[in-house]
């Protein structure tokens, strides 16, 4: 029977500290050394401890420098976790930080156990996150380019007497803005070119990840979590490419849990305190969910786009999507009646929205079901 060896990597972009733990309660511990972050260099590493026969088990903490190493790892046929770095136990005493003692915490802990590991996605899965995260990217460059190009109309006095901005009308008006200097003039078209240029990105990104969908093993968690009311192609997308893979999530709860929405909690004895929300996970998937929430405060019902979208989805997710909005536009109404702020309000139903979303992704990940352009 091979012994099991244990090593923490304490990962840089240059450099990587090794530590390595050996089995057992009383095994030895200790700063292996330094090696360069190149995939040569890490192939010799595990050359080198698994020449005595030892299972290696590899861990370092998720960060900037990607799930690469993972990969590397896995393909020669070792077992790698990557770990959330929120939720390594860290002694409240501990001072003195240096990638060094990293790296031997690593090791110790992963040996007994008690480090998290996050869920790492395949390069496919990746590529069409990094392309999601792209978008949301661009998307928050525009509102930049727009609060600087209102930002130098109100500084100067130029308000627009309609009531709605970035509408055709808004444009227009836009070109019969006039300035006595020359240099304010070309501000201004400058201003207007960084959010015409933003917008054709936008644009750019969303045609790219509609077009890449099709080939993503996703794509019909994609189409039928359109089926929720708020939850249309843009959020749909970005919800499933944060999450990724559903049935990792036992219970709805626990994916609620992943994604923040979750109430905070500090209690003691018989003190019990509750807070706002966790926020913890994708703050991108949660704002998208957070934004969709608001469509509940309308009556049910199955809009024109709603009907396009659920059309050739099957029966068992329609009928989940409709329980959902029957369920959350009455809740909306009963905690609004309750006195419950707005916000507080459309956070309840975004996280009971998760729940909607969960059961969708389980009904279609589980088994095929009959389309309902087919049935009989």
């Amino acid at each position: 029977m091979h012994n099991s060896m244990f090593i923490g990597l304490d990962v840089h972009k240059a450099t990587i500290s090794v530590a390595v733990a050996q089995d057992g309660r009383g095994g030895e511990v200790r700063h292996w050394g330094t090696v360069a972050h190149r995939p040569d260099h890490i192939r010799k590493l595990v050359e080198k401890f698994s020449a005595g026969g030892s299972r290696l088990h590899f861990c370092y903490e998720a960060g900037p420098c990607g799930y690469g190493l993972h990969r590397q790892l896995v393909e020669l046929g070792h077992d790698c976790i990557v770990v959330a770095p929120s939720l390594i136990p860290v002694k409240a005493g501990d001072r003195v930080k240096t990638d060094r003692r990293d790296a031997v915490m690593l090791a110790k802990l992963h040996r007994a156990g008690e480090l998290t590991a996050v869920w790492v996605p395949d390069a496919a899965h990746e590529a069409m996150r990094d392309l999601v995260r792209a978008r949301a990217t661009a998307m928050r460059v525009l509102g930049k380019a727009r609060q600087h190009l209102q930002g130098f109309l109100l500084r100067h006095g130029r308000i627009y007497p309609g009531k709605k901005g970035w509408t055709v009308a808004y444009r227009r008006w836009l070109t019969t803005v006039r300035f006595q200097h020359p240099a304010q003039q070309i501000v201004l078209q400058d201003y207007i070119d960084a959010v015409t240029d933003t917008e054709a990105r936008v644009e750019r990104l969303a045609g790219q990840i509609a077009a890449l969908l099709p080939s993503w093993s996703l794509a019909p968690v994609v189409e039928a979590v359109q089926a929720m009311r708020g939850v249309a192609f843009i959020v749909a997308v970005t919800v499933v490419a944060e999450v990724g893979d559903f049935n990792r999530f036992d219970n709805p709860r626990q994916l609620m849990a992943y994604l923040g929405l979750t109430p905070s909690e500090h209690s003691s004895g018989n003190t019990v305190r509750r807070g706002g929300i966790t926020k913890a996970g994708s703050g991108l998937a949660r704002r998208a969910l957070i934004e969709g929430a608001w469509s509940y405060r309308m009556q049910a019902r199955v809009s024109r786009k709603l009907h396009d979208r659920i059309e050739g989805l099957p029966n068992v997710v329609r009928d989940i999507a409709w329980k959902g909005q029957l369920r959350m536009c009455q809740r909306y109404r009963h905690l609004l009646a309750a006195g419950k702020a707005k916000v507080v309000v459309i956070t309840a139903i975004a996280r009971e929205m998760v729940g909607f979303i969960w059961a969708i992704a389980k009904a279609v990940t589980a088994a095929p079901v009959v389309n309902a352009r087919t049935e009989s």
